[in-house]
């Protein structure tokens, strides 16, 4: 019985000292963050605005708009946010280096959304000047 205590409670305190280093990681990282955006930069965007063209209605588009850290300092994007709920971006969770390429995925959901589409994705970040809103455009035509 003794055994499996001795077992347990060494279980218990190796799973313990793991938690806090990742705790530590995450610390970092913040602090990483909050350093970064006190730094502006410049980006290049290499595509602000996607024409998906006609899909039927319930279909699903993806896209991914580029951009590169044109700057010195790493740029931190600290969120993004679309125009309609139908509209779901994601922001790169790491801070994209000078020199490197980086990509916010969008996916609209065009169920429900039959006519003209036109969706606007707004990006918060370091960067200076600011970013240009990201624009998504097609038809929605009707299932027949």
């Amino acid at each position: 019985m003794k055994k499996y205590f001795l077992i347990s409670l060494l279980s218990l305190a190796f799973i313990s000292c793991d938690s806090r280093h990742r705790d530590k990681i995450a610390d970092d990282t913040t602090a990483q963050r909050e350093k970064a955006l006190k730094e502006p930069t410049t980006v290049q965007i290499l595509d602000s605005a996607y024409n998906f063209g006609k899909v039927t209605d319930g279909e699903k588009v993806e896209y991914s708009y580029r951009f590169k850290n044109t700057g010195s300092k790493p740029l931190v994007i600290t969120d993004v946010h679309a125009s309609c709920g139908c509209t779901v971006p994601q922001k790169p969770e790491k801070p994209i280096l000078p020199g490197e390429i980086g990509f916010i995925k969008v996916v609209f959901d065009s169920k429900g959304r039959v006519g003209n589409a036109y969706k606007t994705i707004t990006v918060a970040s370091n960067a200076k000047p600011e970013f240009p809103q990201l624009i998504l455009t097609g038809d929605v035509v009707s299932k027949e």
